[in-house]
């Protein structure tokens, strides 16, 4: 049993970098995930390799060399150091969507943005027709308040 462990540990380091993305999931700032490729490039030194010590080194080298270059140029890129960056519903703000049903003035009607339906209204209280192209000015709670594109 354990000479098939020993000749097949490349499974256990790709099961390694298999749940290394899974938790990088849930934390999002690049930092697990250079031990998850660290684990795959052990996982392919492995299927040449049957050290374990060889292949431990490897799995440090590989995530160091990761956390020291790739994970800086990962942050860089998809984390910018915009103070004002939305997220969320405040994202909403800006984008166009397509009026589902008329909205009244002093009334409410329905917007789609992106497949979702939103409950609007009308900037400065404007009656909009059902088909017209509109943009996002604001958000309270679950209604949005938009304007025609011009």
């Amino acid at each position: 049993m354990i000479e098939y462990f020993q000749a097949n540990l490349w499974q256990f380091w790709t099961l390694i970098g298999l749940i290394c993305l899974i938790l990088e999931l849930t934390s999002g700032d690049f930092f697990i995930m250079c031990f998850s490729i660290g684990a795959f490039v052990t996982a392919v030194v492995a299927a040449f390799v049957p050290s374990f010590t060889v292949q431990i080194i490897v799995f440090a080298v590989a995530s160091l060399l990761c956390l020291l270059f790739v994970r800086p140029l990962a942050l860089k890129y998809f984390h910018r150091k915009d103070p004002n960056r939305p997220s969320n519903v405040d994202a909403m703000v800006g984008r166009t969507g397509f009026v589902t049903e008329e909205i009244p003035s002093q009334g409410y009607g329905r917007v789609k943005i992106d497949g979702d339906s939103w409950k609007a209204c009308g900037l400065d209280n404007v009656s909009i027709e059902k088909g017209t192209r509109v943009e996002v000015t604001s958000i309270d709670s679950i209604i949005i308040t938009v304007k025609p594109c011009e």
